[in-house]
């Protein structure tokens, strides 16, 4: 038996790469909820991620990324 012709492309699959770290946070109770509720269960990692990237550029001292530092 032969085995088939191998593509010259390499073989890809699925959706690209996020380039994200799975992390586990622990919140105190009822502030998933709370998040849920305000972007819904589908929007929480994304609000997760918006709210630490807002904590660190404010920390670092610079604007999050995709906005300006002159809006309020």
């Amino acid at each position: 038996m032969t085995k088939p012709p191998k593509s010259k492309q390499a073989s890809r699959m699925g959706r690209p790469p996020l380039n994200v770290k799975p992390l586990l946070v622990r919140l105190p109770e009822g502030v998933a909820e709370r998040i849920d509720a305000l972007v819904g269960k589908n929007k929480r990692a994304e609000f997760i991620r918006d709210a630490v990237m807002r904590a660190l550029a404010e920390r670092d001292g610079a604007a999050p990324d995709g906005e300006d530092e002159n809006t309020p």
